[in-house]
């Protein structure tokens, strides 16, 4: 087909689930360390016709023609994705010198010389605070050399956006995008945030000295956040040895056969330039589902791999009848993170670590209080930076993100660690991926109380909670989370359930 050809929307969807697929391999290779260079842009070069103004007039006229609220639908996310196509390929080029420039870069810790990667990485199991500190200032320091780069990005990105949508304002285009209002969300959770806040210093204050020692600061920096996430002092309980053997097995328990699954293609190896940051990538869902998680021992590997099993049975679960669209694209990513929470959620009943690591009831319920601790402090960091980019987005048209604004004073107080306002774009996800976690965890929270209900205390240990779930997989990623709320009962932005989860009530 010709660089000028135009495709019909049903043909258009097929041809972008090859690009699509191609674009997810690549990103997955680098990702896991398997390449030490991106060539994204050798893909969209290879596929620009799917990214024309031409493609894109012919896309907007199906989406205006569709027949029905599901063809609309399925439309207008193929129209999305091709304007966000004509952004990339507009700014591949300069995003793969980003990312090869970050895999290239290197510090030097102790004599030894090390990719950031790895750096970053080691911060979650080099057990002296003081080194630590250390090294954790010298990521910060290579990682913001690259801050202009970044902002040059952003500001590219956000002037592309603006000219194919028509709005200047990003905060209104992300709202159009996730069909709610980004400014009531944060008004609801900074209330919610305020309601955990006595619990979170408690536990905080409780947590810090036994993960952290007697030595540490009063605010700590966000260098120790990998180690407390990990629950480091713990790791003799929680050997990455058995993490793929318990994480299977509690995945059972619900009705899930994780390694039977051939859809779902696990990649556990530890390589110098994988990403320590666990993911799944969808390549072509249902049958192309890649885990990935990068085990460095600690309670960490188990909740990372929990949280990725569940992203990965909803992919892997959605019904292959759905159209393609509907099996890879959404608006955004609350929806799909509603089941990475829930699966994740086993982590923090107390029957889990008494069943997997023979711990009494008391030491059981001891480190199922460690887990609501790390929740409580990424839900509340996660809140603030909501606020945070609100602000900042708001002043973009004037600033061009050249300035942190109050992202250090905000996360600092949400969370007690020290947040550096240097890291304030590498801590900037796209589309305000904050909100969709958000969203998440208010979510997850409601189904928890849910599943409650219809199946016991012991949901997550129950085929029946697994019943529940592979019905909600099968939809794929057409329904938005708040169309999920209202199906389990709640209103939306109810955070009731989330609240009592975070202070143990």
């Amino acid at each position: 087909m010709s660089a000028t050809a135009v495709r019909n929307a049903q043909e258009y969807e097929a041809a972008y689930r090859a690009y699509y697929g191609e674009a997810a391999e690549e990103f997955r290779a680098v990702r896991v360390g398997e390449k030490e260079t991106s060539e994204q842009a050798a893909i969209v070069a290879r596929h620009a016709d799917l990214f024309t103004p031409e493609q894109l007039d012919a896309l907007r006229a199906a989406e205006t023609h569709a027949v029905g609220p599901d063809e609309q639908e399925r439309f207008y996310r193929l129209r999305r994705a091709c304007e966000a196509g004509i952004v990339d390929a507009e700014l591949a080029a300069r995003e793969d010198e980003l990312a090869n420039a970050l895999l290239a870069s290197r510090l030097t810790f102790e004599g030894d010389e090390m990719p950031l990667r790895t750096a970053e990485a080691k911060l979650a199991v080099l057990p002296e605070y003081a080194r630590r500190e250390e090294l954790g200032e010298l990521a910060r320091a290579l990682d913001s050399g690259f801050n202009d780069r970044r902002r040059e990005l952003l500001a590219a990105r956000d002037d592309l956006d603006a000219g194919l949508s028509g709005e200047r304002d990003a905060v209104a285009r992300n709202e159009a995008e996730k069909q709610i209002s980004l400014r009531e969300l944060e008004s609801v959770l900074r209330r919610a945030a305020d309601e955990v806040a006595e619990e979170y210093v408690l536990l905080r204050e409780r947590w810090f000295d036994r993960l952290l020692g007697p030595e540490h600061a009063e605010v700590p920096t966000s260098a120790h956040v990998r180690w407390l996430r990990r629950l480091s002092p713990l790791e003799s309980t929680y050997p990455k040895e058995r993490s793929v053997e318990v994480c299977v097995e509690t995945v059972r328990a619900l009705g899930f056969e994780l390694e039977a699954i051939p859809n779902i293609r696990l990649d556990l190896e530890d390589r110098p330039q994988k990403s320590p940051r666990a993911c799944v990538i969808a390549a072509d869902p249902p049958e192309i589902v890649h885990l990935i998680t990068r085990a460095q021992g600690g309670l960490s590997d188990y909740q990372s791999f929990l949280h990725e099993a569940g992203h990965a049975l909803h992919y892997a679960g959605c019904d292959p009848r759905l159209p393609w669209t509907f099996r890879a694209l959404s608006r955004d990513h609350a929806l799909t993170e509603v089941y990475s929470y829930i699966v994740e959620a086993v982590s923090r009943e107390p029957g889990w670590h008494a069943l997997h690591f023979g711990l009494s009831d008391e030491a059981a319920a001891e480190n199922a209080e460690a887990t609501r601790f790390l929740e409580a402090l990424i839900f509340r960091r996660y809140a603030a930076k909501l606020r945070f980019e609100l602000g900042f987005w708001d002043a973009f048209a004037a600033e061009q993100g050249s300035s942190p604004r109050d992202y250090e004073p905000l996360l600092t107080g949400a969370t007690g660690l020290r947040y550096d306002g240097r890291g304030y774009l590498a801590d900037m996800d796209a589309g305000f991926y904050s909100a969709d976690y958000l969203r998440a965890w208010i979510r997850s929270a409601q189904l928890s109380t849910r599943l409650r209900r219809d199946v016991g205390e012991d949901w997550w240990r129950s085929r029946g909670t697994g019943e529940i779930l592979r019905a909600l997989f099968a939809e794929g990623t057409r329904p938005s989370s708040e169309e999920v709320a209202r199906r389990l009962g709640f209103e939306p932005l109810d955070t009731e359930p989330l609240v009592a989860e975070l202070i143990g009530a």
